[in-house]
């Protein structure tokens, strides 16, 4: 995936429009910074902005640390946490990471494979 070269705009628009439940689709580069999409319009934020920026750093150190195992496991093609208040969905994209935050309730066993035919394709 990492020869790859992508619409990371594209990408994030297509995401949303998987479904409402979405409520968060962003590429975040190798530093944790946000660089592409963002929050869905009208709908308010769980966290704050300064809690954003952690929660970036934080996952792209998550990141960075499974590639540890790739050469014994394979890379990594999502990953994902369920939250009591939301739905987190992590996608390597080269060297940055798309994270993909929903409602609680979304069906999480379509969800990434959504996600992963926009980026596939």
């Amino acid at each position: 995936m990492s020869g790859k070269i992508y619409d990371y705009s594209q990408i994030c628009e297509s995401v949303m429009a998987i479904e409402s439940k979405i409520r968060f689709a962003g590429v975040i580069n190798e530093r944790g910074r946000l660089v592409a999409g963002g929050m869905r319009e009208n709908v308010e934020p769980l966290e704050s902005e300064k809690d954003d920026e952690m929660i970036f750093m934080e996952l792209a150190l998550r990141v960075k640390m499974r590639k540890e195992f790739d050469k014994q496991l394979g890379s990594v093609n999502f990953a994902m946490a369920a939250r009591e208040r939301a739905l987190a969905i992590s996608v390597p994209l080269g060297e940055d990471i798309l994270y993909v935050a929903s409602e609680p309730d979304t069906d999480y066993g379509t969800l990434p494979k959504k996600i992963l035919e926009i980026i596939n394709s």
